[in-house]
């Protein structure tokens, strides 16, 4: 079941990725509110459709949920957003290897403090490792980035 889930993980990405290319070009030619409206608004629907068809909770419900938990909503906004923005300007992997690093470093701090209710998994040299070589994958995207919009 554990490959089953890192394979639908891996598919995610993959499906991020090309949503990440596709929305960054579209935001060229309709903006990038716009495009980040269109995603939203047809990700409503379709969620609409499956909670409507397929719920297996009460949609009240969420109204009775702490409020700092329903503030996860302005970080997904804010992730879309600002991937439209960033990949016309630096590419899908740069972006992405950003998105990832920051996904890390915010991990290693959910983690190592057991914040909003999830296991505390302290921070060890094998997480600070890992942190430090995808800092070094960046800056390697980075340069080679650069070289290449010069001509080289």
């Amino acid at each position: 079941m554990a490959i089953l889930l890192l394979l639908t993980a891996v598919l995610g990405g993959t499906m991020l990725s090309a949503q990440s290319s596709i929305n960054g070009s579209l935001s060229t030619k309709a903006g990038t509110y716009e495009t980040t409206f269109l995603t939203f608004i047809t990700g409503a629907l379709i969620l609409f459709l499956l909670v409507l068809f397929f719920g297996d909770g009460e949609i009240g419900l969420i109204l009775e949920a702490p409020k700092w938990q329903l503030s996860a909503v302005w970080f997904g906004v804010g992730y879309l957003f600002l991937t439209v923005l960033a990949v016309p300007q630096i590419g899908v992997i740069a972006t992405n290897i950003s998105t990832i690093i920051g996904q890390l470093g915010a991990g290693i701090m959910i983690d190592h403090y057991g914040w909003f209710g999830g296991n505390q998994i302290l921070f060890d040299w094998k997480r600070g490792l890992a942190f430090l070589l995808m800092l070094i994958a960046l800056r390697f995207i980075y340069i080679a980035d650069k070289k290449q919009a010069k001509g080289g």
